[in-house]
């Protein structure tokens, strides 16, 4: 058994300027610039605490929006995706990068937010 859930939206930047990107993102959406401590390629804008991540990424790809599926156990909610249809792209770090039979791309994470227990799909 495992839990799973939406754990965020990031908007991939295909730019050189990623500051100025998250701070178009900042403007726009009326939320100010968090700037990540541990990852140049990321400024999260700060949301409220019950409200989703969102995270301006520097990226080497197309510019899009993907969205994060955060899990306690990685492995399982791989498979479950798969099982569904999706494909498993890449690891990275301590994440696993998807695709949907749809096309769209996706990350299976580590829970990101303290509510994840409370408010998580539970999967047998």
């Amino acid at each position: 058994m495992h839990k799973s859930r939406l754990g965020g939206l990031i908007i991939d930047c295909e730019t050189d300027d990623l500051v100025g990107a998250a701070r178009f993102w900042s403007d726009a959406l009326g939320l100010a610039l968090d700037r990540q401590p541990d990852d140049d390629n990321y400024v999260r804008l700060r949301t409220a605490p019950d409200d989703l991540p969102l995270e301006v990424q520097q990226v080497g790809h197309q510019s899009r929006v993907h969205l994060d599926i955060e899990t306690d156990d990685i492995e399982a909610e791989v498979a479950r995706l798969e099982a569904l249809g999706a494909k498993r792209l890449k690891a990275v770090r301590d994440w696993v990068v998807m695709e949907a039979p749809t096309g769209q791309r996706f990350c299976v994470v580590v829970p990101q937010r303290a509510s994840f227990d409370d408010d998580a799909n539970v999967w047998d």
